[in-house]
C-alpha cells in the first residue's frame, strides 16, 4: 500500500517562495512518475509539473521558469521548488505518484496561499 503526505505548504507575499515536499511509502517510488497538481476554488485540478523515474521533467507552462521539481529516490520524496509565487499560485497542492502498471496515488494536498 502506498500513502503520500505532503507538506510545505502556508502563506506566503507575491514574490516569495515556498518548497512543498512528498514523501511516499512503498517501495514503488522509484520505479514510478511523480507529479504535482493544484486546484484553486472553482477550478479544475491541473498539472503543475511531473518527473519520471530517469529525473525527465515537465511543466506547465504558467509555472516555467519560476517552479522547479525534483526527487531524491534514497529518501522516497519528491519536491516542488516554487519562487516568485504568483496569487494566481494560490490553490490546494497535490502530489501524485503515477506507477508504470496499477493505479496511480494521490495525496492528501496542502493549501498554498499566496497574498499580494
Amino acid at each position: 500500500q502506498v500513502q503520500l503526505v505532503e507538506s510545505g505548504g502556508g502563506l506566503v507575499q507575491a514574490g516569495g517562495s515556498l518548497r512543498l515536499s512528498c514523501a511516499a511509502s512503498g517501495n514503488i517510488f522509484t520505479v514510478s512518475t511523480m507529479a504535482w497538481y493544484r486546484q484553486a476554488p472553482g477550478k479544475q485540478r491541473e498539472t503543475v509539473a511531473l518527473i519520471t523515474n530517469a529525473g525527465a521533467t515537465n511543466y506547465a507552462d504558467s509555472v516555467k521558469g519560476r517552479f522547479t521539481i525534483s526527487r531524491d529516490n534514497a529518501k522516497n520524496t519528491v519536491y516542488l521548488q516554487m519562487n516568485s509565487l504568483k496569487p494566481e499560485d494560490t490553490a490546494v497542492y497535490y502530489c501524485k505518484l503515477q506507477p508504470a502498471v496499477g493505479r496511480d496515488y494521490w495525496g492528501q494536498g496542502t493549501q498554498v496561499t499566496v497574498s499580494s
